[in-house]
């Protein structure tokens, strides 16, 4: 039988160090708050100089520094730059022990906690959390770091709850928080929202180049930076398209708030601002002073989602863009050069349409730009000899397209339905999970309560649909009831913003006459 000696071990199997070898260790501590406030920061240079008194103190110990991080959440590690730095130390072999305060000041969520542990665990270096007594070299620690490490987080989990209830509760009682410097047109002055009138003004430019205007997002941006003109951040002339659409489709500048309109989520550290839908919302009207007027910024609204149907057909540059229709395709005019290089150059209005070659070519004729502005001028001075009937017609129809009782009576009776069908769909669960009935029985039923939801939801959406065109449509008619009665009695010159405001489109007939529909769908033929 073999003899077997043997060898007892020299180097530890943990640490990588010779067993009797007198090893000063490096050591270093990690310190962290949260918050950047005069009394945390007191708090900061506490503990930095507390581990660097108490590391020097111990004969085997060499200070070999202490890695803070200032002002930062400890909910995830992404944004700590001395604890990475700390962690790429240690793996790199600077670093042998590493002390900190407690688990919840190395990191609040438990998977960080296991895995940082693991990785330096690995290679021989050790994490002391002082409030636990926990050496994570000893055998013992990583079914207790587990549970100490999942408490933390739960501790983090449940303070961040009650932040969103405070926040929450703030919701539902109408408190609204700004942006202060980086919202353009408002400030604070004793606690209250105010308007700071030189902001304000650049507010009202936005909204006036682009509804009298017509200037796109893009157009206005370029506009705002040509004119030196600062960003609501003040810190520069490089305003954006989505700077100028978030302007534009803010309420707040027509004095409501919408609360929560968004979440974060969090995907795997990369946070991602969410559209609400599953969570409530909370609208807060007449919350603070109005730099535009109701009116305006829903006409704003509803302009907006006119250009987006039109798409590539809109265009900024030309006022007549996008109103002047061919009678024969129903396609958009647009300006044209024509004789280019030449004494007889000159710009015409023609038909886009593709029916303008072969036998198919549209007949309708081309125009000058004087000749619209010309039998514009006619047609709205004709309208305007009836202004006080119109005024009254387009009072009568505000006030039909306001009354939706019906309409309103009638998604609430779908609403209770819609809720009886969902009961009996949980009541057919149920019973399928306890007496177990048939499958094609089961399936027969949920098909038919599936089909009768369905058909109560369609038609729910098509009401809901037909109030909101006709509150869209009285919020025209009121902007177009105030620019009437703002508006001049006869015009005897060309005004671009009377057109811009009051005609929706204009129809080109074979016989160069031309049909303007007004936006309160009144239509003048001017030959």
């Amino acid at each position: 039988m073999p003899k077997v000696t043997v060898i007892p071990s020299t180097i530890n199997p943990i640490t990588q160090m010779p067993i009797h070898e007198n090893h000063v260790k490096k050591v270093v501590a990690y310190a962290r708050v949260s918050t950047n406030s005069d009394e945390q920061y007191t708090s900061y240079e506490a503990q930095v100089n507390f581990y660097k008194k108490h590391i020097q103190e111990k004969p085997d110990w060499e200070y070999t520094g202490v890695y803070a991080d200032e002002g930062l959440s400890g909910t995830t590690t992404k944004k700590r730059t001395e604890f990475n730095r700390m962690i790429k130390d240690a793996l790199n072999g600077k670093i042998n022990l590493i002390i900190t305060k407690s688990i919840s000041r190395f990191a609040r969520n438990t998977l960080d906690t296991i895995s940082y542990v693991r990785k330096l665990k690995a290679k021989g270096i050790e994490v002391f959390f002082e409030k636990e007594n926990l050496w994570t070299l000893d055998s013992k620690s990583e079914l207790i770091l587990t549970i100490m490490a999942s408490i933390a987080q739960e501790e983090s989990r449940s303070i961040s709850q009650n932040v969103t209830w405070g926040k929450r509760v703030g919701f539902q009682e109408g408190k609204v928080s700004f942006a202060y410097k980086r919202f353009l047109g408002y400030k604070k002055e004793d606690d209250k929202i105010v308007i700071d009138e030189d902001q304000a003004n650049v507010v009202r430019l936005i909204y006036r180049m682009f509804l009298v205007e017509g200037k796109t997002p893009t157009g206005i941006a370029r506009n705002l930076k040509l004119q030196h003109i600062k960003t609501p951040s003040g810190k520069s002339t490089n305003w954006t398209k989505n700077t100028v659409t978030s302007i534009l489709t803010n309420e707040k500048y027509k004095g409501d708030a919408l609360l929560q309109k968004t979440y974060t989520v969090n995907y795997l550290e990369h946070t991602k601002a969410v559209n609400t839908g599953q969570i409530p919302q909370y609208y807060v009207e007449n919350n603070h002073p109005a730099i535009i007027d109701r009116d305006t910024w829903e006409q704003v609204q509803i302009e907006m989602k006119r250009r987006d149907k039109l798409g590539v057909h809109y265009s900024s540059s030309d006022v007549f863009a996008s109103k002047l229709i061919c009678e024969d395709c129903g396609g958009f005019y647009g300006k044209k050069k024509w004789h280019t290089n030449t004494k007889y150059e000159r710009f015409v209005y023609q038909c886009n349409s593709k029916f303008h070659k072969g036998k198919d070519k549209c007949k309708t004729p081309h125009l000058k730009e004087e000749y619209i502005k010309q039998k514009f001028i006619q047609s709205y001075n004709i309208m305007m000899e009836e202004k006080e009937r119109i005024i009254q017609d387009v009072k009568d129809i505000i006030k039909l397209l306001n009354d939706t009782k019906d309409i309103e009576s009638e998604i609430a009776k779908l609403d209770y339905e819609l809720e009886i069908v969902s009961k009996h769909a949980n009541k057919l669960v149920k019973e399928n999970s306890k007496t177990g009935i048939s499958f094609e029985y089961y399936n027969r039923k949920y098909k038919d309560i599936q089909n009768r939801y369905e058909e109560l939801k369609i038609k729910r959406d098509d009401l809901i649909n037909t109030k909101m065109n006709k509150e869209n449509q009285a919020i025209k008619m009121r902007t177009y009831l105030n620019n009437i009665i703002q508006s001049e009695d006869e015009l005897m010159q060309w005004n671009e913003s009377v057109w811009m405001l009051m005609v929706e489109s204009a129809v080109v007939h074979r016989d160069s006459s031309i049909t303007f529909r007004y936006k309160n769908s009144e239509e003048i033929e001017v030959r």
